[in-house]
């Protein structure tokens, strides 16, 4: 691909990672030629937004039809605004820290019906959402259209993470068909640490980045597990 020349501010603003062996600037033009989707402005997107608004990711799309409620703010640490669209103040948020990132806001719920055209002008998609249902769309709309997708998901105080590309393992070999949200613990119900969120929506962000410029192993075929309780990382192939 050709290359997408930073400009002086950009090459200030990311200096740290043109100067990062692997990354350089080759790594940062890709990163500004990406197209990157967010599904879910929550607790994993909240982080994931940020960092890839920070690392100067080129166009960020942001997926969510839900509000701002009070009880997310314990979390969703991108939000401050009571009752607002969450894509709508996510994208706030990432054009206040990076204006040099497009953001494309989809303020709806993502569904069968709409998820291959919400897809359809993007490289990237991150899946932070909180149950199965919408987990498989994304999933089989990302197989269909050959994209990779980063899936991370939270319970209490563990939480996991994976990527899904062309050519290795599908959706259904790690959550089976038979697999129903009314037997998953809901956060409303059992609760979720803050942080455990930051820890694995940071780790989305830097396997999307991975995938990007090709740097380092991204996690296909392998979830990593973090126990937050006993602040131990693990991982197990699939």
């Amino acid at each position: 691909m050709a290359s997408d020349p930073l400009s002086p501010e950009e090459t200030r603003r990311y200096a740290r990672h043109l100067v990062l062996k692997g990354m350089g600037g080759a790594g940062q033009q890709a990163l500004k030629r990406a197209r990157v989707l967010v599904v879910g402005a929550g607790g994993l997107g909240s982080p994931a937004i940020a960092y890839l608004a920070g690392a100067g990711v080129g166009t960020l799309g942001i997926v969510d039809h839900d509000a701002v409620s009070l009880s997310n703010l314990q979390r969703q640490v991108i939000h401050s605004e009571i009752g607002a669209n969450k894509a709508e103040s996510a994208g706030r948020f990432a054009h206040a820290l990076n204006p040099h990132v497009q953001i494309v806001v989809h303020a709806e719920r993502i569904e069968a019906a709409n998820v291959a055209a919400i897809i359809a002008g993007y490289d990237l998609v991150l899946d932070g959402t909180d149950n199965l249902a919408t987990r498989r769309i994304v999933a089989g709309a990302c197989e269909a259209r050959g994209l990779p997708l980063v899936s991370g998901a939270v319970s209490m105080f563990d939480g996991q993470v994976t990527v899904f590309a062309p050519g290795g393992p599908r959706f259904g070999a790690l959550y089976p068909q038979e697999a129903d949200d009314a037997d998953l613990p809901s956060c409303e119900a059992t609760g979720i640490l803050g942080p455990l969120t930051g820890v694995i929506g940071s780790l989305m962000a830097m396997e999307a980045i991975k995938l990007i410029s090709g740097i380092g192993e991204p996690l296909i075929g392998r979830v990593l597990t973090y126990d937050g309780q006993g602040g131990r990382f693990s991982e197990f192939g699939f």
